[in-house]
């Protein structure tokens, strides 16, 4: 039996976006209009766009899943802007601030999972944004969010080898990253005190202010997939990506390059867990780049 969702994931990896925007209309025309937005599912599982175009009418984005999700997404606001009558932004209230500073928000709001907004003229989920507007990341490009840049020395790295509580199978054991901090002077992104050698052993406060701030004054940014990757890729910081062997339908693990953050590398597992060999790839690049910086 034909699994319509991979052949979703499969077309969205390879970057043939007609062909995962028509399997995505096709599921949206089978759904039971009834049970759009459905208050019994946690809010990442609802979906919410009723398949109506956006053009001229109120328009409320909400935003049901990830930090990293609404921030990969976000890139499509200002185009939505240019077809919709007035944008209202439900963000959750980590981001509002960092994204203020979008083209075409009318409106900004907390999101309350306790108290969404009501129902609006067109309600969109900001990661059903691409199928709406049926536009493909490379047309809307980073950088989309900027930030002050943080004094930090000359060649600074950032590192993150935590993804977070979503799929622990993200996560790279620190210790892996410990050749990287003898090779380049580093930081932590990851909001807990590090055993490593890096310039702040306290960790990086979670407000995402600040983080830009790190990311903005960094040289290079090396992080497992979590949020991190989507802001450093949003800000068109250089980023290597390190992702699992089958990672989400975000990444190819077969390809370095990704048409969402043109700024980023991929460096994807050989084989389910071995993190060793994609260290090693990583820290054989780093200190590369390293001699020929000096060099020059």
């Amino acid at each position: 039996m034909i699994d319509i969702g991979e052949i979703w994931q499969d077309a969205m990896r390879a970057g043939h976006y007609e062909t995962a925007w028509t399997v995505a209309a096709n599921i949206l025309q089978q759904r039971d209009p009834a049970s759009r937005d459905d208050p019994s599912l946690p809010f990442h599982q609802r979906w919410v766009w009723d398949g109506s175009p956006p053009d001229g009418r109120q328009v409320l984005v909400r935003c049901y899943h990830g930090l990293g999700d609404t921030i990969q997404f976000a890139r499509y606001l200002p185009v939505l802007a240019r077809r919709a009558g007035r944008v209202s932004f439900e963000v959750q209230p980590r981001l509002r601030e960092l994204l203020a500073g979008l083209n075409g928000i009318d409106q900004s709001i907390a999101f309350d999972p306790a108290a969404p907004e009501p129902k609006s003229e067109c309600d969109i989920e900001i990661t059903e944004l691409d199928l709406v507007l049926r536009i493909p990341p490379e047309a809307a490009p980073p950088p989309y969010i900027a930030a002050r840049h943080a004094e930090l020395p000359p060649g600074t790295v950032a590192l993150c080898h935590a993804s977070g509580e979503w799929d622990r199978d993200r996560d790279l054991p620190a210790d892996l990253f410990r050749s990287l901090t003898r090779i380049a002077p580093c930081i932590t992104l990851v909001p807990a005190p590090s055993t490593l050698d890096v310039l702040n052993p306290q960790g990086c406060p979670f407000d995402m202010g600040i983080t830009a701030s790190l990311i903005a004054g960094a040289e290079l940014v090396i992080t497992v997939d979590t949020m991190i990757a989507h802001l450093s890729g949003a800000m068109g910081k250089p980023t290597w990506l390190l992702i699992k062997a089958a990672p989400d339908w975000r990444w190819d693990p077969g390809s370095v390059t990704s048409s969402w953050y043109p700024s980023m590398r991929i460096y994807a597992q050989p084989e389910p867990g071995d993190w060793k060999t994609v260290m090693a790839h990583v820290s054989h690049d780093l200190a590369h780049i390293r001699r020929r910086s000096r060099k020059g």
